[in-house]
């Protein structure tokens, strides 16, 4: 019961941030006006294209299938290496091919969650970092003119970790036989619109 409370707990207060997320720009009224853009609209940015939202509600899901460390590590080394993929971004270094990379990692990640692969845990760290970072240049690329980089980047940071905290929150059906079922078919489906995202990055 005491397990179950926690994860309910966890679950409340992702439900809360969300909402917080989605409530309008004018409560931050008292932020000065270009900062508060540049949060917001960071904060806004990542749930904008379904090939990110899935790609990290997908590296969530792989982290629950793995268990721990894997369930905090792949969540933490997924942000903090998109920053630095961000901060390319920012400063106008080139990265080829962001929309194939991009689509790739919703396919691999899928693929992943699909086959419960469960290979060595730095492995995992190196894919979901290597991948972090093209989704991390398309954030830094895309910072609207006038805004403030630094608060733009804590902005969709955040964002990134709600939305890998609603992977590990939807993975925690992996305790039951049903549960592991519909999972590997989220990541079918995950890995299926990599496809379709990679067909409209090379059309």
């Amino acid at each position: 019961m005491e397990k179950y409370s926690g994860h309910m707990n966890f679950l409340t207060w992702g439900l809360a941030f969300a909402l917080y997320l989605a409530w309008p720009a004018s409560v931050l009224a008292h932020v000065e006006q270009g900062q508060a853009v540049g949060f917001i609209t960071g904060l806004e940015h990542p749930w904008s294209g379904l090939d990110h939202v899935l790609a990290m509600i997908a590296v969530g899901i792989w982290g629950a299938q793995l268990g721990n460390p894997a369930l905090w590590i792949l969540p933490v080394t997924f942000p903090m290496v998109m920053s630095l993929g961000a901060m390319m971004g920012l400063l106008g270094i080139p990265l080829p091919g962001i929309e194939i990379g991009i689509a790739v990692s919703a396919i691999l990640l899928g693929t992943m969650v699909l086959g419960e692969v469960k290979p060595k845990l730095y492995i995992a760290a190196v894919m979901v970092g290597f991948f972090a970072i093209f989704h991390g240049h398309a954030h830094g690329t895309e910072l609207p003119a006038g805004q403030s980089g630094l608060l733009y980047s804590m902005g969709f940071v955040i964002a990134t970790g709600v939305l890998h905290g609603i992977g590990i929150t939807i993975g925690l059906i992996h305790r039951w036989p049903a549960g592991k079922l519909a999972l590997r078919g989220a990541g079918a489906f995950i890995a299926a619109m990599g496809f379709v995202f990679l067909w409209q990055a090379v059309a």
